[in-house]
């Protein structure tokens, strides 16, 4: 079925909504920002992330978001919803996904490694 091109023409208002776990003893301690994630920094980086982009699904969209942030700012784990505004009916429909890092594995013999 996918997405109508009727939805696709114009732009459409979504909220996105990024938590990040992340220890921040040290910023805590020290009260310095550099010690943590900057969210600032964060929520600048997703906007730009999305400038000029476009997205049939927004399954889609937070899957990128999720690896874009996981990338650039290297939390412990991302949790990445988008709401959309789409419908008079209900108040909005949303998709969350919660993505921590891949972890590369250690090799065994026979080229087969462990997550």
């Amino acid at each position: 079925m996918g997405v109508a091109d009727e939805e696709r023409a114009k732009p459409q208002r979504l909220l996105l909504t990024v938590e990040m776990e992340f220890d921040f003893s040290s910023a805590a301690i020290s009260d310095r920002v550099t010690k943590t994630i900057d969210y600032f920094a964060v929520a600048q980086h997703v906007l730009k992330f999305g400038e000029g982009r476009s997205w049939k699904l927004i399954e889609k969209l937070v899957t990128d978001v999720a690896d874009e942030v996981l990338s650039e700012f290297h939390p412990q784990s991302v949790t990445v919803e988008v709401k959309k505004f789409a419908f008079p009916q209900a108040r909005h429909v949303s998709v969350s996904l919660t993505k921590k890092p891949r972890r590369i594995g250690h090799a065994q013999e026979g080229g087969v490694g462990y997550p």
